[in-house]
């Protein structure tokens, strides 16, 4: 089967960045934390400053529970370090990493779910601020940020996916098909978005794709 890829144009007033979940716990230092996470960060650093100073939105997200546990629901049973409070809220485990590029201006968005739009105001503030882009990176691969880009797709927002602007790590035999690395499972992950939901580029590229456009506009 062959098909072309997902391109999109771009408008950088009408465009935000969605740093996921790059909280001190997933970047390093940790035992849940994804290899070159630190790596990851210092690249999305470079997306952020660009596309800010092009006039896009920047959105930092942060997987979050209750310090109660009254709203843990059904992950206290998929994920045993979630019940343990590893990302609640007061938790400095669950913190933004200081190494990231965060101003005044940016929203910081709590979310208790994989997904950036699940029980948040996301889409209220992407809709507010006439945004129909939307450029994700952060951690993990593939579950927050796979969650978040499927759910921007099917808001009909237009997804392009860092393919090296996030990170994961590798699985354990869960399902009794073998262990799977992080490489493999990136490459799924970003191949499958790029044939149906997104199109994924390289933190450069997607910084050149911006200044493509401003120059186009300055021209």
């Amino acid at each position: 089967m062959s098909k072309e890829r997902i391109r999109f144009d771009i408008q950088p007033r009408r465009t935000a960045v969605i740093v996921v979940d790059m909280q001190n716990c997933f970047v390093e230092n940790s035992p849940f934390a994804a290899p070159g996470g630190i790596e990851v960060l210092h690249r999305l650093n470079k997306v952020v400053d660009q596309y800010r100073s092009g006039g896009a939105s920047i959105i930092f997200t942060r997987h979050v529970m209750r310090n109660d546990g009254s709203n843990i629901g059904i992950m206290a049973t998929c994920l045993p370090p979630v019940k343990q409070g590893v990302i609640n809220e007061d938790r400095p485990s669950s913190a933004l990493h200081t190494k990231l590029n965060v101003r005044p201006s940016d929203v910081i968005l709590l979310k208790p779910r994989f997904g950036s739009f699940e029980s948040t105001d996301l889409e209220l503030v992407l809709r507010q601020r006439g945004i129909d882009t939307v450029v994700i990176g952060g951690i993990a691969t593939n579950v927050c940020c796979d969650t978040t880009a499927r759910e921007a797709n099917q808001r009909d927002f237009k997804v392009i996916f860092l393919k090296d602007g996030t990170a994961t790590f590798d699985l354990p035999d869960v399902a009794g098909m073998g262990p799977v690395s992080a490489a493999d499972v990136q490459k799924a992950i970003c191949t499958t978005l790029a044939f149906a939901f997104a199109e994924v580029l390289s933190c450069d590229e997607a910084i050149e794709k911006l200044r493509r456009v401003r120059d186009q506009a300055a021209a």
